[in-house]
């Protein structure tokens, strides 16, 4: 599991990043439940994420609406299959509106260029 953390500070609202190999949608939902183990993490506003498998797309918005979609867009340009992608969120106290999917894709970027596809 690669975490990055702090990878975007915005109005008060924090972002992180992570991810890993992963297969299937019982794997990512392990995955998430081991991201979860960090009480850092399982004190989130939002933990979203997509990832592509053999079967399809599989995605979770967690309450923030249309994130999981970022995600999945990300990874189809990409290429990336079997890597689930996590973007976590602690709210800050104040709405981005649509910065928030800005801020998203600029999480999954980062950790795309760590791993080095792009």
């Amino acid at each position: 599991m690669r975490i990055l953390e702090n990878v975007i500070t915005d109005r008060g609202s924090k972002y992180a990043v992570s991810g890993g190999p992963c297969t299937s949608a019982a794997e990512a939902k392990a995955f998430i439940k081991a991201l979860c183990r960090n009480k850092k993490f399982a004190k989130a506003t939002h933990n979203t994420w997509g990832l592509l498998t053999e079967d399809g797309p599989l995605k979770n918005d967690d309450g923030e609406a249309g994130a999981g979609m970022v995600i999945l867009r990300m990874l189809e340009r990409e290429r990336l299959h079997n890597h689930i992608i996590v973007v976590t969120r602690w709210f800050g106290g104040k709405h981005l509106g649509g910065d928030r999917f800005r801020h998203v894709q600029g999480a999954v970027r980062i950790y795309l260029d760590d791993l080095g596809t792009s």
